[in-house]
């Protein structure tokens, strides 16, 4: 369920083709070809490239060779045309608003969409600035055709009919209208959008799941806090608190069904963080009589003995977050005396402090969150007076500041690795907020008097009801 029309672009296809090639055509292949495609920016140009390309770009994803080099405030300009039908408004607004969000593109205000069976007219439209246009068709069978033109060929350069769910406006279809919007992206880009996802958080002491684009909030347990999604996207784990113990318990978002993962008397179990090939939870605990040493735990994520990996002596570790790959775990302690970052192997060995020459103020780094292609962590440290959230390099341990206003706190990367969510008071009260780690464009996903915090971000949800 996992990953032209370019203003800025890079080529993709030339650079897996290039180091193949004799030394000798090399210089020949970039004076000739980079630039036409640059000048283009179509796909025909790569064709001839594609047969020499190498099983990395074979095994890539069906869809353009190109992709974009993101710069803030640079971005590709898409026109999204009316959709005629009783939800073509809906559709158009959708595809619109998810192609806005993935900070990849630019949109331009749509022109009339023309007659059934008439061509666009491409001149008006590259007057109006638009590099792509997105052209939708409700079919009788409710499928929905999407064409996509490329302006400067003057041409349909994808199209493919998508089923929808027959009932308007429900979970399930706008699940359905988000996966044609990835599907687009993929198309332009290369690589699968994140508008069929959703984020998890904590709000009024109850788990909701909430629509990458800010729509559909809504409650899916009766208590609970700290959710962590299963990567088929079909489960949350989190963390409830009675009143002799925190127990960690799982729901089933597509039937409702829920089971206690931990339920020992006097535990305080809290933070469950399940593995990226859904074996294995990993959680802070503590017990009552010690409340003020933490460890961390490991179990079966369909239910076993805990085993411990952690040795706290007296001090606090939590928030673990695991490494793409499952080998690693990072996590915020203060063994050391303040609260750092910490990263581990899995069973708890080889303990690595790797916050302590990072940008911020010593002594408040917390919430440690792994990056998809794990390159990078996102954490939350105190700067100026204030919780920031920073990203930092595995590889050179360079830092960026991703956040400024107010107060922000436990980020959740995107699947795509290119966006962020996070609580923030900037708003006034603490609500989730997105930003995106290229431009740095921040934007509110959901509203409203309560709080809302302690997010975390699902898996691509293409094929979940």
């Amino acid at each position: 369920m996992y990953f032209a029309f370019i203003s800025t672009l890079h080529l993709r296809g030339c650079a897996d083709v290039l180091p193949v090639l004799p030394t000798h055509m090399i210089a020949r292949v970039r004076a000739l070809v980079l630039p036409r495609i640059l000048r283009t920016a179509i796909v025909g140009a790569l064709g001839a490239l594609a047969a020499t390309a190498s099983l990395a770009a074979q095994e890539r994803p069906a869809g353009v060779s190109l992709t974009m080099v993101y710069s803030p405030g640079k971005r590709v300009a898409i026109m999204v045309l009316p959709v005629r039908g009783a939800a073509g408004d809906s559709i158009k607004t959708i595809i619109e608003r998810d192609l806005d969000y993935s900070d990849r593109f630019q949109h331009v205000p749509a022109i009339a969409a023309p007659a059934p069976n008439q061509p666009l007219n491409y001149a008006l439209i590259a007057q109006a600035g638009a590099a792509g246009v997105v052209q939708g068709q409700l079919l009788p069978s409710g499928w929905l055709r999407v064409m996509l033109h490329d302006v400067a060929g003057k041409k349909i350069m994808k199209q493919d009919d998508f089923p929808l769910p027959t009932t308007v406006n429900t979970d399930g279809w706008r699940l359905g209208v988000h996966s044609i919007s990835d599907q687009i992206e993929q198309w332009i880009t290369n690589e699968k959008g994140i508008a069929a996802t959703r984020i998890a958080f904590t709000r009024d002491d109850r788990i909701w799941v909430v629509d990458s684009d800010g729509a559909g909030a809504r409650p899916v347990t009766p208590r609970g806090m700290s959710p962590s999604w299963h990567p088929s996207g079909r489960y949350i784990a989190y963390h409830v608190i009675d009143v002799d113990r925190h127990r960690l318990v799982v729901t089933d978002v597509v039937t409702n069904a829920q089971r206690s993962l931990t339920n020992e008397k006097g535990a305080l179990d809290n933070s469950p963080a399940i593995s990226p090939d859904g074996r294995s939870v990993v959680f802070s605990r503590s017990v009552e009589a010690t409340a003020s040493s933490t460890d961390l735990f490991v179990m079966p994520f369909d239910g076993g003995r805990p085993t411990r990996i952690s040795v706290a002596r007296g001090s606090i570790n939590g928030a673990p977050s695991w490494s793409i790959d499952g080998r690693r775990v990072a996590f915020n302690s203060d063994r050391s005396g303040r609260s750092e970052i910490y990263v581990a192997d899995a069973d708890g060995t080889n303990a690595t402090l790797l916050s302590a020459d990072a940008f911020g103020e010593r002594g408040l780094r917390t919430d440690p969150s792994w990056s998809p292609d794990g390159r990078m962590l996102a954490y939350a440290s105190m700067v100026g007076g204030s919780m920031q959230i920073l990203t930092i390099n595995l590889r050179d341990r360079t830092v960026r500041q991703l956040t400024s206003d107010g107060n922000n706190k436990s980020p959740s990367w995107a699947p795509d690795g290119q966006h962020i969510v996070f609580s923030s008071n900037r708003s006034g009260t603490e609500q989730l907020w997105i930003v995106d780690v290229e431009s740095g464009r921040p934007r509110q996903l959901v509203r409203g008097g309560s709080v809302s915090r302690l997010a975390d971000w699902s898996p691509r949800l293409s094929n979940t009801p």
